[in-house]
């Protein structure tokens, strides 16, 4: 099997409850790595949230395959947790699985660039409790007869797909940055560490906080622009 060497028992820590929350929400959910030199990315698609979610994490040094090899398999996110050692920092590559369709169509590598308009880490925590709450609210108040499975689609709907401050971004993507533990202050806190910000390359919009990224494809592009790999 194909051995990860993460830089610290941090990263391998971070890329665990990564892999744990994506279990949370689905305990057959696979995960699509991309493994160059000392950089591994880690995609993941929660259900019902309809975004891919990414966790960047540094290696100690390329994987055993070879310096000018490069990784890309899509994996059981279970099966990774489960040969993660945290106090070793590493993990190894399960067999690889037949991936969902998410898995290949991912957002582009490159082209990224800042939009504005993205309010800051506070408020958009904010947005997403009320958003929460409000949706409590609402199906608390349908008759039981009417809390069917297709009117819960809709009012969930028309709640997560409102924009975020005078952005494209769907507030369904901040839940879902929350929800994956994305949006927290920094540990600790210091004046280099980036803020959540947001960018957008052709048709993607990506959510980027010091924790992971919520990548979410802008409504009405239909299936431009994406990077089949």
């Amino acid at each position: 099997m194909t051995a990860l060497h993460l830089a610290d028992a941090g990263e391998a820590a971070d890329l665990a409850a990564f892999l744990a929350r994506l279990i949370h929400y689905d305990r057959a959910a696979a995960v699509r790595l991309q493994g160059s030199g000392t950089a591994l990315a880690v995609f993941g698609r929660p259900p019902s949230f309809e975004v891919l979610a990414i966790r960047t994490a540094r290696l100690a040094k390329p994987y055993e395959n070879g310096l000018d090899a490069s990784l890309d398999v899509t994996v059981s996110a279970g099966e990774l947790l489960e040969s993660l050692d945290e106090s070793a920092a590493t993990a190894l590559v399960p067999t690889a699985v037949t991936g969902p369709p998410w898995a290949g169509v991912l957002p582009p590598r490159g082209g990224w660039q800042q939009e504005p308009g993205l309010p800051a880490l506070d408020a958009v925590r904010s947005m997403v409790a009320s958003a929460v709450a409000e949706f409590r609210s609402r199906i608390g108040e349908l008759a039981p007869e009417l809390r069917t499975r297709a009117e819960l689609d809709r009012i969930g709907r028309e709640i997560w797909s409102r924009p975020i401050g005078d952005t494209e971004l769907p507030v369904r993507a901040a839940h879902a940055a929350q929800s994956l533990g994305f949006l927290r202050p920094a540990r600790p806190a210091t004046p280099d560490e980036p803020a959540p910000t947001l960018l957008s390359s052709g048709a993607w919009l990506r959510l980027r906080t010091p924790y992971g990224s919520i990548a979410v494809r802008r409504a009405g592009l239909g299936a431009l622009d994406v990077s089949v790999r």
